[in-house]
């Protein structure tokens, strides 16, 4: 007993030290929340600029949780800790969305892409069509087409790009240009052939074709645009990174035939191609850095494939080039997967690279013209918890064992998902493996392959004109109406005429002092 209380006390003495002094001041904290304070009155003057441009940030299975523990990792990785911000932190104006699909409690990232792309929401594996479009079934797809926030860009005269880690035509980035009754027809060698009889296209051939003069389009996925059995150019000797295409076609030559004549289009697949880029004389970019999805950021080459950052770097500077403005479509997609594989290392570090991108973002625009949005399309089962202390290592133990089976375990768990491991009968020790590494599989309640996607609502951060119309709790397909309304495109422009009309009569006299200063 007596040693269990000196324990307690050297607990107690522990979490003590890990208070910095600054905050032991009630001054300290009341200091801050003035600061707040003053910021947040400073946002009753609104920003009702139109947007120039617009940044549409996804992180893919970026939940609450994830962020936040995202936030402590970023801290912890710069020498601080609960207390440091994310850039998307300081986006002034934050809402709530609900993710569901229209035939599921807890979405997909087809369903809910449509949504916060398309502004409508849909089925649950389908892309770029409505509810009425049944997964698998070729044909219900015609006339049930809807269009994204990236085509109603496109067509009122702006440039518009898509940077992803995952494959250009994986659930994210194929929302802002294709139709499929399938998200995972990647290319026609992925079809069943009902659905090729159908007359259905793959989506990387409507990547090609549906909208051509996509300006920039960065990711991964070169073997859904390659013949099948062609070898990859970076992986020559492996088998499964050949081409897999059916119909034989080169989908980068067929991408640069495309394009109107006189214009410039560059097609690259290695990091040092991209950053070479002289890009004033670039008018359309292609870069597919891997034949599927982009490496976890914590094992990239950084030899051959680009950061996220630098992809987006590259975008924006492309797209500026466009007196119009633009739309970027950015998503962190493998966020997504390590959450699936139950690798939360991978997941957090892939979440901190997205999180410096919003940095950079922020850094090359002005947010007197350029509306930026952060959200995610849905979450995980991936939780945090177990009293651990103030600076305790985010991938670390939680300072207390079970008092069920006395075995310590991890701060970071799951709900379902592959790190459910029984060992001589129970619960694994997790001690006795190396709960820091990067493939490590946190462990999980309930044992599947896959851990599974979570159900709850998802953050979304907004800055800059107009961000103050994401607020509150919204369904999902609201985020594009709102983003539109803010730039005066797709259905959303009849204000904008009204706001020039009420301009006119305030402006003659101005103009006709002008004018009389002029003839004078």
């Amino acid at each position: 007993m007596k040693a269990l209380l000196v324990l307690l006390l050297l607990a107690q003495l522990c979490t003590a030290s890990l208070v910095p002094e600054r905050e032991k001041d009630p001054e300290y904290w009341r200091r801050q929340a003035q600061e707040t304070l003053r910021n947040a009155l400073r946002l009753q003057r609104l920003n009702q600029n139109v947007a120039k441009n617009l940044i549409l940030f996804l992180g893919d299975g970026m939940g609450v949780s994830t962020v936040t523990a995202a936030r402590i990792l970023k801290g912890q990785l710069h020498g601080q800790g609960e207390e440091s911000l994310l850039e998307m932190d300081k986006f002034p104006f934050v809402a709530l969305a609900k993710t569901y699909n229209t035939n599921a409690q807890v979405p997909d990232s087809a369903g809910t892409a449509t949504a916060y792309l398309c502004g409508v929401k849909a089925n649950e594996g389908t892309l770029g069509v409505s509810a009425g479009v049944t997964r698998d079934r070729c044909n219900t797809t015609k006339g049930q087409e809807v269009t994204s926030i990236l085509r109603w860009a496109k067509e009122a005269g702006k440039a518009v790009g898509i940077v992803t880690t995952t494959r250009v035509t994986h659930a994210t980035p194929s929302a802002a240009y294709a139709h499929s009754a399938n998200r995972d027809w990647y290319s026609d060698g992925e079809m069943p052939p009902d659905a090729l009889e159908g007359g259905c296209k793959d989506i990387a051939r409507q990547l090609v074709e549906n909208i051509p003069d996509i300006e920039v389009i960065l990711g991964g996925g070169r073997k859904y645009m390659y013949p099948r059995n062609a070898s990859d150019v970076e992986y020559p000797h492996e088998e499964k990174q050949r081409g897999t295409r059916l119909d034989g076609r080169n989908l980068v030559q067929a991408w640069r035939e495309a394009k109107p004549r006189g214009k410039v289009a560059e097609y690259v697949w290695h990091r040092r191609g991209l950053l070479a880029l002289n890009l004033t004389r670039v008018d359309f970019l292609l870069g597919l850095f891997e034949p599927g999805d982009m490496m976890y950021e914590l094992d990239r080459n950084n030899d051959t494939d680009p950061s996220l950052s630098e992809m987006v770097s590259v975008a924006i500077r492309m797209l500026q080039k466009n007196p119009r403005g633009f739309f970027l479509l950015v998503e962190g997609g493998r966020i997504d997967h390590g959450h699936h594989e139950g690798k939360a290392k991978q997941a957090l570090h892939e979440a901190v690279e997205l999180d410096r991108a919003i940095g950079l973002a922020t850094r090359l625009t002005s947010t007197q013209d350029t509306l930026s949005v952060v959200t995610a399309d849905h979450s995980h089962v991936f939780t945090f918890g177990g009293y651990t202390p103030r600076g305790n290592p985010i991938f670390g133990l939680a300072p207390m064992q079970s008092d069920v089976d006395r075995k310590p375990f991890t701060s970071i768990l799951y709900g379902n998902g592959p790190g459910y491991k029984i060992v001589a009968g129970e619960r694994e020790n997790v001690s006795a493996v190396d709960f820091a590494h990067a493939d490590y599989q946190a462990q999980s309640a309930v044992p599947l392959r896959q851990e599974t996607h979570g159900g709850e609502d998802v953050a979304v951060f907004a800055r800059g004109p107009m961000a103050h119309l994401l607020h509150g709790v919204h369904e999902q397909n609201y985020i594009p109406h709102a983003m539109a309304y803010a730039a005066c495109i797709g259905s959303n422009r009849g204000h904008c005429n009204a706001a020039a009309r009420a301009a006119t009569p305030l402006l003659l006299p101005f103009l006709g002092l002008l004018l009389l200063l002029l003839l004078c």
